[in-house]
């Protein structure tokens, strides 16, 4: 969920140390550490998503769906520190050493995330992040209007599923004012969003306030009425979801388009990189470590990419050789980007060479995993309305209870840049074994706390869906050598941002120097050169986490191989890694060290 954050916290402290509130007869029964535990953990995402409303809606949680939520106010900032700092205080009572190794796990984890949200929520660093509260990848206008359209995460059932969304429509409008309001306060401290940024989200918005009401993303609910609603509240539904469109939404995107337009640009900085900001060499520190769970400094990750790049290059040397092709590495990459045998032949062609794909990977998929989700997978087109500036692909996520199922979003925006030979570790990454495979599997554990279940980290997350993408031999995969290029094309993408994200936010990089080192070293397209460079940009760090997740992930796979010879179970491994949500690196780690000790002792 893409406002704040996604993962846990709080709850009033109705009970410490272990004990619960004393009952009539005035005694304190005691608990076990492990019975406090789950409490803390049950209690905290419970006031969570009171808190975080749109997160509950994401999770498919509707007690709390006509509500939008706040976010941005002081208030907000204040109940969510006061939320982590007590949570802490009541993790820290309980004994750590009597809990059983599933229970440190999770302990473990929930320390993890809550130090590091208070660390971002310090009054150091909320100040250079409250006053820029949207961008063109991660705003609130990127994901709404698919929330809203009646084919994204808020289901259209019911009665009161239309009368929800009304509701939040009109805590969307007072987030965006708010949002200006913070810009403003950003305005006079002097942190600000760079030019890049403010166009982009004004290209956003001119196309959302362009679009005509009845074709609108908001209407899309009001053109797939269910049957149980009948045509007295169809009719009085459709003014009033005209109504707010007219009334409330466009207005309030018209507002921010014109205050982002005719004043804030003027203020918004030239420089793309956060160590041209004032505090922005603090900030981009602490994205480094939340987003890798890795204490790295910034040359250390710029030499690793450096390295990554060099090693892979040399992978792309031998297919260029394999395939016979004469001229230089560079010229080979020209020859990928710009031959029309590469390029779909027409939208419906890219969409049915996914589905194919898909079916070829099912069918070799349970040699290498035992755990296999229950959620299905749809395959989707992204959106007109937000393709230009999305990735390749993107996942989102259904429901634990199988009510909405995950999607894999391909983009089809500019046709020819959407290279064939990229199609399967695409795939594989965003699909499965990737994202819906671990995203979908921690969902489904109902034994994790919610913590677990819903949230995580970029490390994990990206560092797993990374490593899915090493697993193409064994799938059946990346047989053809332009599709093995594809592979090594995203590997090369995923040491790249090493390089770039550093180079942009540490370095001095401008973006014209980050495209151009992205095109000399890849055979990716300047359109996705362009729209992943912007994002490292509008997302400082969170491209680091994929490369050092993996790298993770590929290490312990290899210790476990070393350690266990012929005992070593690649589908035994996979589940150690994916059956208790996403953890920290460090919290991996020790959760495979173990899991090989035990296997070495016949357990």
């Amino acid at each position: 969920m893409p406002l704040r954050r996604t993962l846990k916290t709080i709850l009033p402290l109705l009970m410490l140390g272990g004990t619960s509130i004393a009952g009539a007869a005035g005694t304190a029964p005691t608990t076990t550490p492990h019975e406090a535990l789950v409490r803390l953990f049950a209690e905290s995402d419970e006031a969570e998503m009171q808190r975080n409303p749109l997160a509950a809606l994401f999770r498919g949680d509707m007690r709390h769906a006509d509500r939008f939520g706040d976010y941005l106010s002081d208030a907000y900032f204040a109940a969510e520190r006061s939320a982590d700092e007590a949570d802490m205080r009541r993790l820290h009572v309980i004994d750590r050493a009597a809990l059983n190794e599933t229970d440190q796990l999770a302990y473990d984890t929930f320390e993890w995330q809550t130090r590091t949200a208070l660390k971002g929520l310090s009054p150091d660093l909320l100040r250079l992040t409250e006053v820029r509260p949207i961008d063109h990848f991660n705003g609130v206008q990127t994901f709404y209007p698919s929330l809203s359209s009646g084919e994204g995460a808020a289901p259209f059932a019911t009665l009161a599923d239309y009368e929800n969304s009304l509701k939040r429509h009109r805590g969307y409008a007072a987030y965006i004012d708010q949002a200006i309001v913070r810009f403003r306060q950003g305005m006079r401290s002097g942190v600000v969003q760079p030019k890049l940024v403010v166009d982009n989200m004004i290209q956003q918005l001119d196309g959302l306030i362009a679009t005509p009401l009845e074709q609108s993303t908001f209407y899309g609910p009001i053109r797939n009425f269910p049957a149980a609603i009948g045509e007295a509240d169809r009719a009085r539904l459709r003014s009033e979801y005209a109504a707010t469109i007219r009334e409330v939404i466009d207005p309030a995107h018209r507002r921010l388009r014109d205050f982002l337009k005719d004043e804030y640009r003027a203020a918004a900085r030239d420089s793309v990189g956060l160590a041209a900001m004032p505090g922005g060499r603090a900030l981009y520190a602490y994205l480094i470590e939340e987003n890798t769970t890795l204490p790295l400094g910034a040359e250390e990750v710029h030499q690793l990419g450096l390295r990554e790049v060099a090693r892979i290059r040399g992978e792309m040397e031998a297919i260029r050789t394999q395939v016979g092709f004469r001229g230089p590495l560079d010229a080979f990459f020209t020859e990928l980007r710009t031959n029309a045998r590469f390029a779909p032949a027409t939208r419906e062609a890219l969409r049915e060479g996914y589905f194919a794909i898909g079916r070829r990977v099912d069918a070799r998929i349970r040699e290498q995993f035992s755990l296999i989700p229950r959620t299905r997978l749809e395959i989707k087109a992204v959106e007109p309305y937000r393709e230009r500036t999305e990735a390749g692909g993107s996942y989102q996520n259904g429901t634990p209870d199988g009510s909405r199922p995950g999607v894999f979003y391909y983009n089809a925006y500019d046709l020819p840049s959407r290279y064939t030979w990229g199609m399967e570790t695409l795939y594989l990454h965003e699909a499965i074994p990737g994202h819906h495979f671990q995203i979908s599997l921690a969902q489904e554990n109902a034994a994790l706390p919610n913590f677990m279940r819903f949230g995580g980290n970029t490390a994990f997350v990206e560092g797993w869906a990374l490593y899915a993408e090493t697993l193409w031999r064994e799938l059946g995969m990346e047989s053809d050598p332009y599709q093995r290029m594809g592979g090594l094309n995203d590997e090369m993408l995923r040491a790249m941002r090493l390089v770039v994200d550093t180079g942009i936010h540490a370095k001095g990089w401008g973006r014209d120097q980050a495209i151009a080192y992205m095109l000399e070293n890849s055979p990716m397209s300047r359109t996705d050169a362009v729209a992943e460079v912007e994002r490292y940009i509008a997302m400082p760090g969170q491209a680091l986490a994929y490369k050092v997740g993996a790298l993770t992930i590929l290490r312990l796979k290899a210790k476990a191989k070393a350690e266990l010879g012929a005992r070593f179970d690649p589908r035994a491994f996979h589940a150690q890694v994916l059956d208790t949500g996403a953890l920290p690196m460090s919290v991996l780690e020790g959760k495979i060290d173990r899991w090989i000790d035990s296997v070495k002792a016949g357990g």
